[in-house]
């Protein structure tokens, strides 16, 4: 089997496990407790807050943990439109954004926030001087990933930091594709908020976090208890939590090795579709993107069909965002890229991990040409 759909989910790291096992069995208790069953928890969990801040530059004070990726996003988004909607309703984004972001904004516009979703061009790159501009003095929050689930295209986050601490406007970065595949840090960055998931990290999936600087103002989304220093109600997932920190630590050591094999694997799968494939094209800019991700739209081709008959063969893929799967939309992302829905319909997502090998990728261009061949006959 061959597993190209890192983006989605990733295979939980043999460690990882090795790390949460014991929060599953004999260290199960809860970290409000004040006895020895709570104080052992209590340490695991604060050790984790420490690993995730390492990996993104930030206090661990500021590390809020949630359920997932999205959750952060809403918090982030809705949080800072609580607190701040008294000062200012509107809010700028960009037209690329995961659902995590897309839909609290558009939850908000409905309540009567003001929300301006910038475009970006046809390599799926942000111009930072029109979003400079998009900005008022009701504007409370930038949103913007910090890489595309799709294409894998970076926004220049730093400059975006620059221009929101000039304007002294809040800064939520998405860093949920971005975290352990390169460098992120809050501390240099710029930014206010930042959104990590850990099961885009090896890590099991019910965990994530939500990074607040020191002094933002940010309503809890979940009320209840005192958890997370009042921020986030709700008894923490301690076993996630610590894979999640694990997992962090991980990330840290291996980072910079992975990201330049990830690359000759991804760029190797890339340059072998463009030769083999008639009407394949790469989406998104060639070189600012993830080194784990390609999008490619070949021509004649359904991606349905495309990635079924890849499926037959053992070969993972996907045609997007996993959490868009099984709707009938045009990608969003692709469309605001300008490509027509035939195209978008027709691109197929590549996302590498620690697992793929060079013989995997090259099973996959062997069998890639024929299945194309096929399907543009049948069509």
């Amino acid at each position: 089997m061959i597993y190209l759909d890192h983006n989605a989910t990733t295979p939980v790291h043999p460690d990882v496990v090795e790390a949460l096992l014991p929060f599953l069995q004999e260290k199960f208790g809860n970290p409000s407790s004040i006895h020895w069953g709570g104080r052992a928890v209590k340490g695991a969990v604060e050790n984790a807050r420490e690993q995730v801040a390492e990996l993104v530059g930030c206090e661990p004070g500021e590390v809020v943990f949630t359920s997932s990726g999205t959750e952060a996003d809403n918090m982030a988004i809705k949080g800072v439109a609580a607190a701040l909607g008294g000062r200012g309703n509107h809010i700028v984004t960009t037209q690329v954004e995961h659902p995590g972001v897309a839909n609290p904004c558009l939850y908000l516009e409905n309540l009567g926030f003001e929300v301006t979703r910038l475009p970006v061009d046809t390599d799926g790159l942000l111009d930072v001087e029109r979003l400079e501009a998009a900005i008022t003095d009701r504007t409370i929050l930038i949103s913007a990933m910090a890489a595309n689930n799709e294409t894998g295209v970076l926004m220049p986050v730093r400059e975006i930091g620059e221009i929101a601490l000039r304007r002294r406007v809040y800064f939520h970065c998405d860093g949920v594709q971005a975290a352990g595949k390169i460098p992120l840090s809050v501390r240099d960055g710029g930014i206010s908020l930042l959104a990590l998931s850990a099961h885009k990290l090896y890590a099991p999936k019910g965990a994530g976090a939500l990074v607040v600087k020191r002094g933002v103002k940010c309503h809890p989304l979940i009320h209840g208890g005192s958890q997370e220093r009042n921020r986030r109600g709700g008894t923490e997932n301690v076993a996630g939590i610590v894979a999640f920190g694990k997992a962090c630590a991980i990330s840290r050591e291996t980072m910079a090795g992975e990201a330049l094999r990830l690359k000759g694997l991804r760029d190797r799968l890339e340059e072998g579709i463009l030769a083999l494939v008639s009407g394949a094209r790469v989406n998104g800019h060639r070189e600012l993107r993830l080194p784990t991700t390609s999008n490619i739209t070949i021509a004649g081709v359904e991606a349905d069909s495309l990635l079924m008959a890849l499926d037959l063969e053992g070969v993972a893929a996907s045609s997007g965002s996993a959490c868009s799967s099984g709707t009938l939309k045009v990608s969003p992302v692709l469309a605001a890229m300008g490509r027509t829905g035939e195209e978008a319909k027709g691109s197929v997502r590549f996302s590498l991990g620690r697992g793929n090998t060079d013989a995997e990728i090259d099973r996959v261009l062997a069998v890639l040409p024929a299945i194309v061949a096929r399907l543009r006959g049948e069509s």
